[in-house]
């Protein structure tokens, strides 16, 4: 009879040798929790939100309609550009035609120029020779004033075709203002049809809502938080184990889970990382 009472002592002693090992040896927890990374959903524009496509806690797929933001403000504000940049072009176009004819006479009123330049000299000096004479008696008083008279006439005559000159000059100096000012309008609009865009927010990956607590007419501001979404393709598990425990715990060691609610499912993973930070 002492016998099978040793045996029955010494399967005691290599169960237990046995339990210490796989203990020692594969650790585990019950002080761990499941989680999973999340995101604040912000508008990145500021309005009312006029659809509300999700409910609390409900599960959504990569690209599904979470909201939208009403649209009629970022609408109008692209009709007004798009009719200012049609403007601009009827404006650049109209200008454009005003200096190639101008530049088709460039040569012309270059002539012209140096034609009157030259009568405006002449004039001048003709008035400062005659005007001298006058005193010696060699001319009357009528000629002095037809030279002068002549010489104002051909000022006048230089500053008309110089301003002539000018303005075909400011008429290419136009284009080009209005040029840079269609690319300023193109670029308002490119940035309405982006602010347009962004008043539809959709789902950036699988996830699940939580904390939505708002409804169709809440006034969105860009930046704050509508509601959170839980990114649910990936999952973690943080464990707490005791420091003697670590030592046959390192990144990649297999690991196994059960979830207390549903304890009769495993799941197999590996450890990520050790957090030595308490």
């Amino acid at each position: 009879s002492k016998f099978p009472a040793l045996l029955v002592v010494a399967l005691a002693l290599v169960a237990l040798v046995f339990v210490i090992w796989r203990v020692d040896s594969a650790p585990s927890t019950n002080d761990a929790y499941a989680s999973a990374d999340t995101i604040d959903v912000v508008p990145e524009v500021s309005g009312r939100i006029v659809e509300l496509a999700v409910t609390d806690n409900q599960a959504v797929k990569q690209g599904d309609l979470l909201f939208r933001i009403d649209p009629r403000p970022f609408e109008a504000n692209l009709a007004k550009a798009e009719a200012s940049l049609a403007a601009l072009d009827k404006q650049i176009m109209l200008t454009q035609r005003s200096v190639d004819a101008q530049q088709f006479g460039a040569d012309s009123i270059n002539a012209t120029v140096e034609k009157a330049r030259a009568a405006a000299k002449q004039a001048t000096d003709t008035l400062r020779r005659t005007e001298p004479l006058l005193k010696e008696g060699f001319v009357s008083a009528e000629d002095v004033d037809r030279a002068r008279t002549a010489q104002r006439a051909a000022e006048a005559d230089l500053n008309a075709v110089l301003l002539q000159a000018q303005s075909a000059a400011s008429a290419v100096s136009g284009v080009d203002a209005l040029v840079a000012q269609r690319a300023a309008v193109e670029a308002d609009i490119a940035l309405t049809k982006l602010h347009l865009e962004m008043a539809t927010v959709r789902a950036p990956f699988d996830g699940r809502v939580i904390s939505l607590k708002t409804s169709v007419g809440q006034f969105a501001s860009a930046m704050r938080p509508i509601f959170t979404l839980i990114d649910t393709r990936h999952w973690y598990v943080i464990a707490n184990f005791r420091e003697t425990d670590l030592k046959n715990i390192r990144s990649g060691t297999p690991a196994t889970i059960r979830l207390m609610s549903d304890s009769g499912k495993t799941f197999e993973g590996k450890v990520d990382s050790i957090g030595y930070g308490v």
